[in-house]
């Protein structure tokens, strides 16, 4: 049927199953079943707060994926982890990105919509959102004919990386791309790094839908570390240039569920309070308890360490506590992501803090 991936990841059975166990409603009675319970006999895990029921996405199949229409013949398919999406057309398929997660499962998606609307099945076109394994880790899957597009320096990151699941690019681009195939077509932008030194925007104009990944998380706050990116006042900036684009429908490349226009303004909302919350900390959290302890030490790394911990506890309790029950795991990553903000505020803003110009 297809290539494997290699290696093969073993992980479809369970993948499986833990998609079926965040299927809605299931999601919301485990995670309140959860919540409830005591954890002396699973090994101290800890409890967080019940996902909002507006934060879960449809109900995966018996293969452990859900594929739906966005509007025309443009598709979207997701494991509850990641998300990918497809274009039908007169010549076959166009997908953007390949998740290792859903794997084999990209395929079975494409299948049962080509064979409902007699479209032809194959996937002559694969769209690299950005060179992360996690994203198109499964672009092995698709063989060697078929034509894969991406922005100039991923091909270099990929290069770099030579992985066999992460062929190199055969078109690439450096600012926009206009791809035209049996009737459909597809817009690439480059606007500057943001997640990734290489991440694109992708528009579909006649479906009114927009897909970038690792910037906007609808229903959820952003992965931890704010999703890890390279360049944070970037990734911040990314946000209102996709606001910017007249979509209707976004798809962000993770979770369960597409995103709404409202959900990236309260996105938007989220960080404006986070960086507030986080220069208001950074004035009002006395450093002095700490250089005196490990100054006397000589553990420079300690003063640093402890301070800005404390600085980001005390940034994120506020924000975590309003949108806990707005946005889904404010409770997990608002700490993490508000440590991250903290190092971006200091080293590309210059809020430094006790850490600047010595008197």
């Amino acid at each position: 049927m297809s290539a494997e991936l290699l290696p093969p990841t073993g992980r479809r059975g369970f993948l499986k199953g833990a998609t079926g166990a965040l299927a809605v409603p299931a999601a919301a009675a485990l995670v309140g079943a959860l919540a409830g319970t005591a954890h002396a006999d699973e090994g101290g895990l800890p409890d967080f707060a019940p996902i909002p029921a507006a934060s879960v996405g449809p109900r995966m199949n018996a293969d452990g994926y859900h594929v739906g229409q966005i509007a025309g013949n443009l598709y979207w398919v997701t494991d509850s982890y990641y998300q990918a999406m497809f274009l039908t057309t007169t010549r076959g398929v166009v997908l953007v990105d390949a998740p290792p997660t859903i794997g084999h499962n990209l395929l079975r998606a494409i299948d049962q919509v080509t064979r409902a609307n007699g479209r032809p099945s194959k996937v002559t076109h694969l769209i690299y959102s950005h060179s992360h394994a996690d994203h198109i880790g499964a672009a092995g899957l698709f063989g060697p004919d078929v034509v894969r597009i991406s922005h100039a320096a991923t091909a270099g990151l990929l290069a770099r990386a030579a992985d066999a699941n992460r062929p190199l690019p055969t078109v690439t681009f450096q600012d926009k791309y206009r791809l035209k195939v049996g009737g459909e077509h597809l817009r690439l932008a480059y606007h500057g790094p943001n997640h990734s030194p290489d991440n694109i925007f992708v528009f579909a104009p006649e479906y009114a839908t927009l897909m970038l990944v690792d910037v906007l998380y609808p229903g959820w706050v952003p992965f931890k570390n704010l999703a890890v990116s390279q360049d944070i006042p970037e990734w911040i900036k990314a946000q209102s240039i996709a606001m910017d684009y007249p979509w209707q429908t976004f798809v962000g490349g993770h979770l369960g569920r597409l995103g709404v226009r409202a959900d990236g303004a309260l996105q938007i909302q989220y960080m404006d309070d986070l960086e507030a919350s986080t220069r208001s900390a950074i004035a009002s959290v006395d450093p002095t308890p700490f250089f005196d302890k490990y100054g006397a030490q000589g553990n420079s790394w300690a003063i640093f360490k402890t301070f800005l911990d404390a600085v980001a506890d005390t940034a994120a309790a506020p924000v975590a506590a309003k949108y806990t029950g707005v946005l889904a795991a404010a409770d997990v990553f608002t700490r993490d992501n508000a440590w991250t903000l903290l190092e971006s505020l200091r080293i590309d803003a210059g809020v430094l803090g006790p850490f600047g110009v010595h008197p």
